[in-house]
């Protein structure tokens, strides 16, 4: 079945000659012939008998109307041979056109055009589109003239209708009616195109550069049209379209009833089955028909409950979601909220980004104090060291100049010269200071010795001046939101209070440290902790605002489970240890009383007050302790150094000899005083190891020992015990000392003895107290009885 064409289809105009089947006029020969385009037509209603009367105007194309494209082929014979009669050509036309139609007619009765050869027709090529649209026309106007059985050509007689009319084209003739007689010429042409050796030569053609004229006829029909297409386009689609409907609605019932009467005929000779009255049903009473009723009833109402329970529920929503509504119109601050996450955001990046751009300069700032520090305590230690190794040398020399003769002066470099008067003129200065200031208990040598000429005092004062001076410009251009440790916990502590949930949740705690510790450190640039003086850490700033935020969250019901109480220890553990650390490693002398004592007193406040939970292990605090460790250590084996020289050279107290080794026993007594005092930060063991195993047994003891007994050696004893911690003979029950004094109870044990026999017997009584004081009983009982001192007795008891 043909599709239905679409309303603003335009009809082509074509050569009538397009209805010959497969074969197509030739046209005449070296006049070349127009090539269809590629995209061929929908096939269309058709057009009656319109085609043979515009078959020699040439086509026009005309724009669609109504449709966005345009679908249209043109295919024209240049050189179409002029039709002699324009009547009879129509009269043969109609015949061709009848009998197709007929053949049409027939085959349409037995089967329907299958879709594939559809789509075949619609994709052939242009001359088998217009032989189709020929034969679809012709069908139509069969249909009008023979509404009874036709007689159908054979294929004979309609191939000698086709060859007369080529052989009439070909003669620009009048096709007869007579087709009986078949043209010879129409033959011989063919027969010229199967044999291509018949045509003529290339250079013997004859070149038309001219179209043929028309005849009259076909110039006045191409006229009439061309002013008829004009007036008449618009109901002639209409026409036609309304022709093409009738034709499709009558081929489909008459296919229809022509089904009809074939199942008709085959289902003729059956008969119709009738009820048969012997199948028999269930019995149906009142009481099943009621029973079921009832259970339809009950799943109804069933249904229907639960219906109502959904509507229950959903009017119930609705009420909560209404009044939600309400609630969160009137109380809720979403945008207000909104707005301070946003500006607390913005403030966080603009912090930020002015501690990134500010970091750099503190850290140069930072560098420049170190190195200024690390330059003075490298100049003292080098004076010491360059000053004990010319004094110790110039009294060796002086030694061999004593045991070789008695004449004659020592001859001694300018350098070494020039050192021992500045030695001197030091210790002068510190004898009048001391001596104004009525310290007369003062013993040579454990002084610091740490005076720096006066030139080199205002060089260091004034490089330190500048550098504290770029300090306070490192956040002169910074507004004190963004440099006031104390505004900008105030921005936290307004989140806290607003938003603890979203405060927790984000671990500020964890994020405060880190932003403050650039501010920090720029309030510890001018903090020395080896100096006396040095600010406390309760007494800084920081310190103070960063312990007003913990306070202000005790009344936080979450304070317990919060983290905000270890913002204060987090800070000095990353922060402050470390700075520490710096300072115990390059800057700290152990032989200073004066830093010893005010580090320890920093280190005891950082380490014991504002530790964090004891389970934690903080590896900071860990560095500092090996730090202090090694720092001893090193002390110990770099500067002590007590010189042994003959009874000669130091019976006389007022000798260089007895004097300089006078000044080194003091000073390695003043540094065992000085590793003791980290008793408490520092492990028993490790104290042990260093004051009494490498300091005590190696160098003091062995000092003692050269020296001649008498009140000197019991005051340096004295000093010795005096410096030894207590909570290391707290335990009553041991009436023996720790093993690392078993050398120095000897030692007190000789010179017992010794005194014992001399003057100085009042002595001994100091000795036994020295030994009750380390709990060496056992020793005292011993030595008591053993020289019947029973008066000392209660000394033991007592304790």
């Amino acid at each position: 079945m043909a599709h239905r064409p679409k309303r603003t289809f335009r009809q082509r105009a074509a050569d009538s000659s397009d209805s010959d089947g497969a074969e197509e006029s030739p046209a005449e020969p070296g006049v070349p012939r127009e090539v269809a385009a590629p995209g061929s037509a929908e096939e269309g209603p058709p057009s009656g008998g319109g085609r043979a009367r515009v078959a020699g105007r040439p086509h026009r194309v005309r724009g669609p109307r109504g449709r966005g494209r345009v679908w249209a082929s043109s295919r024209r014979a240049k050189e179409a041979a002029p039709r002699a009669d324009e009547g009879s050509d129509y009269i043969c036309e109609v015949m061709w056109c009848l009998s197709l139609s007929a053949c049409l007619i027939s085959e349409s009765r037995v089967l329907d055009m299958s879709t594939d050869e559809e789509d075949e027709i619609h994709h052939s090529s242009e001359s088998k589109d217009d032989q189709g649209l020929s034969s679809d026309s012709s069908s139509s106007l069969g249909e009008k003239e023979l509404s009874s059985t036709v007689k159908i050509p054979d294929a004979a007689f309609i191939q000698a209708a086709r060859r007369k009319r080529e052989l009439a084209r070909a003669q620009d003739d009048y096709i007869s009616l007579d087709v009986e007689h078949t043209s010879t010429v129409s033959g011989m042409k063919r027969e010229s195109e199967d044999d291509p050796e018949s045509e003529p030569d290339d250079h013997k053609k004859r070149i038309p550069f001219t179209l043929k004229p028309q005849t009259f006829r076909q110039r006045m029909a191409e006229e009439s049209i061309s002013r008829n297409e004009e007036t008449s386009e618009e109901s002639q689609e209409d026409e036609k379209q309304d022709i093409w409907e009738r034709q499709q609605m009558r081929k489909a019932v008459k296919i229809i009833e022509e089904r009809d009467i074939d199942l008709s005929r085959g289902s003729g000779s059956s008969k119709v089955k009738k009820f048969d009255t012997s199948i028999s049903f269930t019995p149906v009473n009142l009481e099943i028909i009621k029973k079921q009723l009832n259970t339809r009833l009950t799943l109804l109402q069933e249904t229907h409950r639960s219906h109502l329970r959904e509507y229950e529920k959903y009017v119930q929503d609705v009420k909560s979601s209404k009044s939600t509504i309400q609630n969160l119109e009137s109380s809720s601050n979403q945008a207000l909220n909104c707005k301070f996450y946003k500006s607390m955001k913005v403030y966080v990046e603009n912090l930020i980004d002015c501690l990134n751009e500010k970091i750099i300069n503190i850290q140069e700032i930072e560098s420049s104090m170190h190195a200024l520090l690390l330059k003075q305590a490298m100049t003292f230690m080098k004076r010491r060291q360059d000053e004990l190794k010319h004094e110790s040398t110039y009294l060796q020399q002086l030694s061999r100049k004593d045991e070789t003769s008695t004449s004659g002066n020592l001859a001694v470099d300018e350098k070494t010269q020039w050192i021992l008067e500045e030695i001197e003129s030091r210790r002068t200065k510190r004898r009048q200071a001391r001596m104004l200031s009525g310290n007369c208990n003062h013993q040579e040598g454990t002084s610091s010795d740490d005076e720096l000429p006066s030139a080199e005092m205002i060089d260091f004062q004034k490089s330190q001046g500048d550098i504290l001076q770029k300090q306070k410009k490192v956040f002169e251009d910074v507004h004190d939101d963004f440099c006031n440790i104390q505004n900008i916990l105030l921005k936290f502590q307004q989140w806290r209070e607003k938003f603890p949930d979203s405060y927790y949740e984000a671990f500020i705690s964890l994020c405060i440290p880190k932003l403050l510790n650039p501010l920090v450190r720029v309030q510890l640039i001018d903090w020395n902790p080896l100096k006396l003086d040095s600010t406390v850490l309760k007494e800084m700033p920081w310190f103070k605002s960063v312990e007003e935020f913990m306070d202000s969250s005790v009344e936080d019901s979450k304070k317990e489970s919060s983290s905000d109480k270890k913002i204060l220890s987090t800070i000095i553990n990353k922060t402050i240890i470390p700075r520490l650390t710096d300072f115990v490693e390059f800057l700290w002398d152990p032989l200073s009383a004066s830093q010893t004592t005010s580090l320890i007193t920093h280190c005891r406040v950082i380490l014991e007050e504002h530790s964090i939970c004891e389970n934690e292990v903080s590896k900071s605090k860990q560095d500092l302790l090996k730090s202090i460790v090694s720092r001893m250590k090193k002390a110990v084996e770099d500067d002590v150094f007590i010189p042994l020289y003959p009874k000669s050279a130091v019976e006389n107290k007022t000798s260089p000899h007895s004097k300089f080794q006078e000044r080194q026993f003091w000073s390695g007594l003043k540094l065992f005083h000085n590793i003791l005092l980290w008793n408490g930060l520092l492990t028993d063991d490790t104290l042990q190891e260093l004051g009494l195993g490498k300091l005590l047994n190696r160098y003091l003891i062995i000092a003692l020992l050269n020296a001649t007994p008498g009140p000197d050696v019991v005051k340096k004893c004295n000093q010795v015990a005096a410096c030894l911690p207590e909570k290391w003979f707290e335990n009553s029950a041991t009436r023996t000392s720790i093993p690392q004094l078993e050398n120095f109870i000897q030692f007190l044990l000789q010179s017992a003895h010794k005194l014992s026999r001399s003057e100085f017997r009042d002595k001994v009584e100091e000795i036994i107290l020295i030994l009750v004081k380390i709990k060496a009983l056992n020793q005292a009982e011993s030595f008591i009885g053993e020289h019947h001192l029973d008066h000392l007795k209660s000394l033991i008891k007592k304790d």
